[in-house]
């Protein structure tokens, strides 16, 4: 059960890492190293209190000069050499592979969901666990936090979408389905709410919208509109309410991007298959501004549309399929996360998997950077409001924290 007031279930193992930045006048590469766990059981705060030894090297941040050549080695001795405090927090709470990752408006609470039925609250600075919703039956999909950060909403392979009361853990709602919920997302003003659904025996994949209560006396489950997929036996990954909650946003597995009126349901614009996603369509991720948005997808692609026209604006190429996309809040940079498909893990090293995050820069479309971690392919990412931070989420069931420090926003290429 969940247990307000900052309480743990269980001692959180917290791997920090120490990080070494070397540097002739530009910033040339960051080297970050395990430190060695400790023998007993410790809990973060203790982990704070005792750091232990420095290990072998197991991240790196590669980034790239204007000349495009790659620095990751370490400089000699002569160059100055500047120490950095960048150190991911390793969050085990999960027991199966996480699908989802998503800040409060606040920043200072992270929430995660993962195919082990079991929602998660964590908080954003320190990465101690604050409790879990229990009440599912499937894996969960995806989550939404209202703006106020008082109530949650989950979507899961149960064929339910449930409200929470994020402070007591408390289930208000559940939204019953016919079909697994495979994404939800607030309307500005947390008065409505949208949900996809799978294709399913006897039912086609379908976007929702549902009226929230202020009163979770009031709830109903009857919806306000459903929209029918074109194709109705391929999934709808990701739907997200667009300016002003006028349209509706949605991609899925027939790489299509939908745009709807999200009062009479009417299509008003869909992607252009000459210049859209050739595969599966992963993660959706929006602006803060609403003004554009950004799509994952299995092509090994990353795109950015204009939220209005459609327009595509950039496109971000990788070398493995785009599990999670997100967009930093502060800086001009655009992370992916991906790897090969989960089903392979097993046989493979994870130096070839390539399961890092990738930092790109919006603009100029180049690659400036890699924090790796994860032995699994990454399926979650996001920033925090504020940009200071990201998490990610892989398919090895754990969340990585990383708070950046002063080096990463002078970045320049």
């Amino acid at each position: 059960m969940f247990r307000p007031g900052g309480l743990c279930f269980e001692p959180i193992t917290a791997t920090w890492l120490y990080s070494e930045l070397f540097t002739n006048g530009t910033l040339t590469g960051l080297t970050i190293h395990h430190l060695k766990p400790s023998k007993s059981q410790r809990t973060l705060a203790d982990q704070i209190r005792r750091p232990s030894t420095v290990a072998s090297s197991v991240m790196t941040i590669e980034c790239v000069n204007p000349e495009g050549l790659r620095f990751n080695q370490m400089k000699s001795s002569s160059h100055q050499t500047l120490e950095t405090r960048m150190r991911p927090i390793l969050m085990k709470g999960h027991e199966r592979p996480l699908t989802f990752l998503r800040y409060n408006r606040n920043g200072d609470l992270l929430f995660s969901c993962a195919k082990d039925h079991t929602p998660t609250v964590w908080f954003a600075d320190n990465g101690e666990r604050l409790g879990t919703y229990r009440g599912h039956s499937g894996a969960v999909w995806c989550c939404d936090i209202s703006r106020d950060s008082s109530r949650l909403i989950t979507g899961s392979a149960d064929q339910t979408a449930k409200l929470w009361d994020v402070k007591s853990g408390k289930e208000l709602f559940t939204f019953k389905f016919g079909a697994p919920a495979r994404s939800v997302d607030f309307s500005v003003g947390d008065h409505l709410a949208v949900i996809t659904t799978d294709h399913f025996v006897g039912t086609s994949s379908a976007i929702h919208v549902k009226r929230i209560a202020e009163d979770p006396e009031d709830q109903v489950g009857d919806s306000v509109l459903v929209l029918q997929s074109p194709d109705g036996k391929k999934k709808i990954n990701r739907a997200v309410w667009g300016p002003l909650n006028q349209t509706i946003v949605s991609g899925g597995e027939d790489a299509a991007i939908r745009i709807w009126d999200a009062e009479t349901g009417k299509l008003l614009k869909q992607s252009d298959e000459e210049v859209g996603h050739k595969e599966a369509i992963t993660s959706l991720c929006k602006a803060a501004d609403d003004s554009h948005f950004l799509t994952g997808s299995h092509d090994k692609t990353a795109k950015l549309w204009d939220m209005r026209t459609l327009t595509l604006i950039k496109t971000y190429t990788t070398v493995v399929p785009v599990n999670a996309v997100a967009m930093s809040p502060l800086l001009n940079h655009v992370v992916l996360g991906g790897g090969q498909d989960a089903s392979a893990v097993t046989t493979t090293d994870h130096r070839a998997g390539k399961f890092e995050a990738k930092f790109y820069d919006t603009i100029l479309q180049e690659e400036i950077g890699g924090v790796k971690g994860h032995f699994g392919p990454i399926n979650a990412l996001a920033f925090s409001p504020d940009g200071k931070s990201f998490s990610s989420g892989g398919e090895d069931g754990y969340v990585r924290l990383h708070h950046f420090d002063s080096n990463y926003f002078n970045i320049k290429i």
